[in-house]
């Protein structure tokens, strides 16, 4: 559409990405009747969509659940979900002609291997309900008036008797995503809990040894603890060193956790458990008995093979190799001339090992927000704000954020679709 304009709507969506797609559809699909445009201040839309996904766009999981998403109460989330699940999101797609299909973990992808068919079948739809399209189209300001609401910003004003806020959070810039939803917000009275990178790789100080085993993928569970040992967030999967630090779904998951925690305590921990399955005594007895065999030999063999889901106790050799440096014991040393104390850090350093963190990849890398309005402020069944009325909320602007594999997006299409049909119903 133009790029300027001038008029009134019945809804206003203030972003046009994932959830303010599914809610501008949703809104008209609940009643044809009302005028409902969406705004964005991008060029192109849905950039988010088209790159997330290694650009095939993960658009749900076979199971999606409360307690995937972090922010606010597992309990508001999945009333909210409930509303509009994951069978229901992959009805829905296929209804619009996009077939999904299962792949590791339960991530449903689109059969086609492309985010652009996603995107464009919501852009057909939405343009099939008669839903205005207006961009780039940046709204600087969402006033509440008599009656409704202005929004105004370099390309002109537009007033509409309800607004659903769809901004986004922060995570990749590029896409447009600039925070600006959160100041919007504010200003209509809503609060906003502190913001940080989600889903963003972490980087480990530098010359630390793991960082030299960059491409180096094995199964992992990362905590964050306390000073006290006591652990504050677990996550287990994947974990891929790159040559800053640490990538791949458990470094992935577990950052919003550790960088949330650091910033209110700087004495937390994050510790790497190469070896989850294995009793820390037993693995200690296992290197007495070693007599004449080799550190290096003994491990390798112990833990040969790359770690896995299915084999989560098998160790690449190279970091087999790194963890006796990081213990200070040389690989070729013979299990009787290992001390109690370098037994005590080989053991550590497969079942415990604190990683140096010193910090992450920023917004720019991350693919998702944590932080935002919380659902508490937010009436669940239409996600209509209860602070300013005629106002809903969706997507990531709210202070919800979930795990890797297309919880994120489940979000998006659920929130989407519970504010815009509780939009249509109070218009």
């Amino acid at each position: 559409m133009g790029a300027s304009a001038e008029g009134r709507a019945d809804l206003l969506v203030v972003g046009a990405g994932a959830a303010g797609l599914a809610a501008a559809i949703r809104a008209k699909a609940t009643a044809p009747e009302l005028a409902v445009v969406a705004v964005d201040g991008a060029r192109s839309l849905g950039a988010k969509i088209l790159v997330s996904g290694g650009g095939r766009c993960n658009v749900t999981n076979e199971s999606v659940r409360g307690e995937d998403f972090a922010g606010s109460s597992p309990r508001a989330v999945d009333k909210v979900l409930r509303q509009f699940d994951a069978a229901r999101t992959r009805e829905w797609f296929a209804a619009l002609g996009v077939e999904l299909k299962r792949e590791e973990l339960g991530k449903l992808f689109p059969a086609t291997d492309s985010a652009r068919s996603v995107l464009d079948a919501l852009l057909a739809e939405a343009a099939r309900r008669g839903v205005v399209l207006l961009h780039p189209f940046r709204v600087e300001s969402l006033v509440p008036v008599d009656g409704g609401f202005v929004a105004a910003g370099p390309q002109g004003e537009l007033a509409a008797r309800r607004a659903i806020l769809a901004t986004g959070g922060l995570s990749l810039p590029k896409s447009g995503s600039d925070g600006h939803g959160f100041a919007l917000a504010r200003a209509l009275g809503h609060g906003v809990t502190p913001t940080a990178p989600a889903l963003v790789p972490l980087v480990l100080a530098e010359g630390h040894p793991l960082r030299a085993l960059s491409g180096v993928s094995t199964f992992a569970r990362l905590e964050v603890r306390e000073a006290s040992g006591r652990r504050l967030a677990v996550a287990a999967g994947s974990l891929l060193l790159t040559h800053l630090g640490l990538s791949g779904p458990a470094a992935l998951d577990i950052s919003r956790h550790w960088i949330l925690a650091a910033r209110a305590d700087p004495q937390v921990k994050l510790a790497a458990v190469f070896a989850p399955g294995v009793d820390p005594a037993r693995l200690d007895a296992e290197l007495v008995d070693l007599d004449g065999r080799t550190v290096r030999s003994a491990l390798a063999q112990r833990f040969a093979g790359a770690g896995t889901a299915e084999a989560p106790d098998r160790l690449p050799e190279r970091l087999i190799g790194v963890l006796a440096q990081l213990a200070g014991v040389e690989p070729a040393t013979p299990g009787y001339r290992l001390s109690r104390e370098s037994r005590r850090k080989l053991v550590q350093g497969l079942t415990g090992l604190e990683l140096p963190v010193v910090g992450d990849r920023g917004f720019a890398h991350a693919e998702a927000t944590a932080g935002g309005v919380p659902l508490a402020e937010l009436e669940l069944n239409s996600l209509a704000s209860r602070r300013c009325p005629g106002l809903h909320l969706a997507g990531e602007v709210c202070d919800v954020d979930g795990r890797l594999g297309g919880f994120n997006f489940q979000w998006a299409w659920s929130s989407g679709h519970v504010a815009g049909a509780g939009a249509a119903r109070a218009l």
